[in-house]
């Protein structure tokens, strides 16, 4: 087992599945590197070493450790964010679009962490390792919006307990390409690896194997000629699920690079989808924390624009 500075707990939440298909759908690595780093023992469940095909059970706990054979470390920037709230349990963050939240090849500094560190002055929990240190949640790279972060162990604990069992609201606002068919409504479907492109997610019926069961819940704000303005709820936090279950209904996120590629992006860089909202009791003094972030710049342009294409 490599050393500890780069380790990742995940609770498996499935009855049963396979140790790789597992990590596939919970990490970013390609199944030959996820081959490779169980079989040189950077993985263990429950302790123990075991097979790429151990049959993983519910309640589980697969350690994995990214070796350190990078020279990736995550250091203090003073980087300009925008800080929302503020204690020494937990710090909440509006995220701008195009910041990466954590260090990783590719992306090894000017992160969201790497800015935490320095405001922060290093208080940040240190469960999920000094590569995400504090970060119980993630939001994509071009998708902006409020992110909680754990300043404490004490507080990450029951952090990540809330977004398990969903005790944590979540509204986001986004522009799609078209609209969904009703002006409400809640799309039902798993979110797994796409057998085509392991870099995509898809949706599938609920319960296929090694998949997710994800409920999005979504209301149309405003119809455009060609678009629509849409709030979306989740009930649940999976990997793309809201990018993923638009795509459903033949509405993807405007701008989306992924699961849009090709389209007119309005001069956007990314998916127009911004986390607006969130509501949960706080994981120390049990308050009810209510957030409500407003439209960045780049949001509010594009509507601006919409509404006057409509008129």
């Amino acid at each position: 087992m490599c050393n500890d500075n780069n380790t990742v707990v995940l609770i498996c939440d499935c009855d049963t599945i396979r140790l790789d298909s597992f990590l596939s759908q919970n990490t970013d690595h390609s199944r030959t590197r996820i081959t490779q780093l169980i079989e040189s023992g950077a993985v263990v469940v429950n302790d123990k070493n075991v097979s790429k095909s151990y049959k993983l059970s519910r309640g589980d706990k697969v350690t994995y450790c990214i070796p350190n054979d990078t020279e990736i470390e995550a250091i203090p920037q003073n980087i300009p964010i925008n800080i929302v709230y503020d204690d020494k349990h937990i710090v909440v963050v509006n995220k701008p679009q195009g910041m990466v939240v954590h260090p990783a090849p590719g992306n090894p500094d000017g992160t969201l962490v790497n800015a935490l560190l320095y405001h922060c002055r290093s208080s940040l929990s240190g469960i999920n390792g000094k590569l995400r240190p504090g970060i119980v949640h993630r939001i994509d790279k071009d998708t902006s919006g409020l992110l909680v972060v754990a300043k404490s162990d004490d507080s990450h604990v029951p952090l990540t307990e809330m977004f398990k069992s969903h005790n944590f609201k979540r509204i986001y606002h986004a522009i799609l390409y078209g609209a969904p068919k009703c002006d409400s409504g809640t799309i039902n479907l798993a979110i797994g690896r796409s057998k085509k492109d392991r870099k995509k997610m898809d949706y599938y019926p609920p319960n296929t194997p090694n998949t997710k069961n994800a409920i999005t819940h979504y209301r149309v704000l405003e119809r455009f000629s060609g678009y629509s303005y849409v709030e979306l709820e989740l009930e649940t936090g999976r990997t793309h699920q809201i990018r993923v279950h638009m795509l459903s209904q033949s509405c993807p996120i405007l701008a989306d690079p992924i699961y849009a590629s090709g389209r007119k992006t309005l001069g956007l860089s990314g998916q127009c989808l911004h986390a607006k909202y969130i509501q949960f009791a706080h994981p120390i003094t049990g308050e009810l924390l209510t957030l409500d972030s407003p439209l960045p710049d780049y949001f509010q342009k594009t509507l601006e624009y919409l509404r006057r294409q409509n008129q």
